[in-house]
């Protein structure tokens, strides 16, 4: 007869390995887990056997708002890592709309946008999205005077570009730019020359529904420097904008000081320790937008040409929205889980190097230049 242990040992975190003292947990994935460590998984999986609040009742799955069904292995659910909805597993599935900035699914309170190339937007996103030119001008100036507060002045001046998916994908082409990656592409670094279809504005409807109108110009843009242009995905928050030019802008800086024969990984990684270090103080800081009232011919100006946004257009100060707080936190989570073999490895390899370096950004780029002369026909 087997005998039950008065005293059984605690049970085991498969995330922490720590004990599970409070007798709180959640059972997933073969094991068991404290609810914190379980949301900080770096992708979206379904979750078995859920453990029933107290009134012994299952949550209702956020999108439809019915009963998540069970299975045989119990009640299965997905579940986002960092914004924690549950809803059904069928909704990843069934063509529910998904927010391209946000990665939120839209549930049946509430009515996403679809933009002219197909994506999704979420309405949180769509009111702090960079809508023209000028705004995107603004952002592109900001982020030259965060390089400049690094003691890493950009001198060259170049186009930033609000573009379609169509019109980055055809820049790659041109480019001869490798993307197996198997990531989706939001920003690019140029440095030949083409002709590309720039969004110059868009408009939405009074009902914030559908997109009303465009416009659009083609810019020819031509080799003064070691790179062209920086073409970024129209459409996006302010702050998911400004991260992927931070990233792109380290791009630039790299080739305009003759950093060509960089190891791709550890290239990539550089760039999104920026692109992250950029984002850390932003929830704390003021945004500027454009006046609703500005010209529509300032919103077509290039953005290239100033450091200062053209005569017509004014500026005004206002606080970041709880939601922007949020979607920070959001970018930030998404590059420090990023399981990708090359923008997640190479963030944790860079990083760990500056933490080597005592945070200093020369010293890790030796580390990154001598760890690339490895690379046939390196220079370096």
């Amino acid at each position: 007869m087997e005998e039950e242990d008065v005293n059984p040992p605690p049970r085991i975190c498969n995330g922490c390995c720590k004990p599970i003292e409070d007798g709180i947990y959640m059972n997933a994935f073969d094991g068991l887990w404290h609810p914190l460590c379980l949301s900080r998984l770096p992708c979206q999986k379904p979750i078995m056997n859920e453990i029933p609040n107290s009134k012994g009742q299952f949550p209702n799955c956020y999108i439809c708002e019915k009963k998540i069904p069970s299975t045989e292995k119990g009640i299965e659910f997905s579940y986002h890592p960092f914004w924690k909805e549950k809803y059904c597993p069928s909704h990843e599935e069934d063509g529910t709309a998904k927010c391209f900035s946000c990665e939120r699914l839209e549930s049946c309170r509430t009515k996403y946008v679809m933009l002219a190339d197909s994506r999704w937007l979420c309405r949180e996103c769509l009111e702090c999205a960079v809508m023209n030119t000028v705004e995107c001008h603004q952002l592109h100036m900001e982020i030259r005077d965060f390089f400049e507060s690094l003691h890493m002045k950009i001198e060259k001046e170049f186009p930033v570009l609000l573009v379609e998916k169509e019109a980055i994908n055809k820049a790659e082409k041109e480019e001869k730019i490798d993307t197996h990656y198997g990531t989706v592409t939001r920003g690019l670094c140029l440095s030949g020359e083409q002709i590309v279809n720039t969004v110059t504005n868009w408009r939405i409807g009074p009902d914030k529904e559908e997109i009303q109108g465009m416009d659009w110009k083609s810019v020819m843009v031509e080799r003064k420097c070691e790179v062209t242009a920086i073409l970024i995905l129209y459409g996006l928050p302010r702050l998911l904008t400004g991260y992927i030019l931070a990233h792109e802008m380290m791009h630039a800086w790299l080739k305009l000081n003759g950093f060509r024969k960089l190891d791709t990984v550890l290239e990539e990684g550089l760039c999104q320790v920026f692109g992250h270090m950029w984002l850390e103080p932003q929830r704390y800081a003021p945004l500027f937008v454009a006046d609703s009232s500005s010209s529509p011919a300032s919103s077509s100006s290039s953005s290239s040409s100033s450091r200062t946004p053209p005569a017509t257009t004014t500026s005004k100060k206002k606080g970041s929205s709880d939601f922007e707080k949020e979607l920070v936190e959001f970018c930030k989570h998404q590059i420090e889980t990023n399981d990708s073999l090359v923008y997640g490895v190479g963030f944790r390899q860079v990083s760990k190097m500056m933490e080597s370096n005592h945070g200093k950004l020369m010293g890790t780029l030796k580390d990154i230049v001598r760890a690339s002369k490895n690379i046939p026909d390196s220079k370096f």
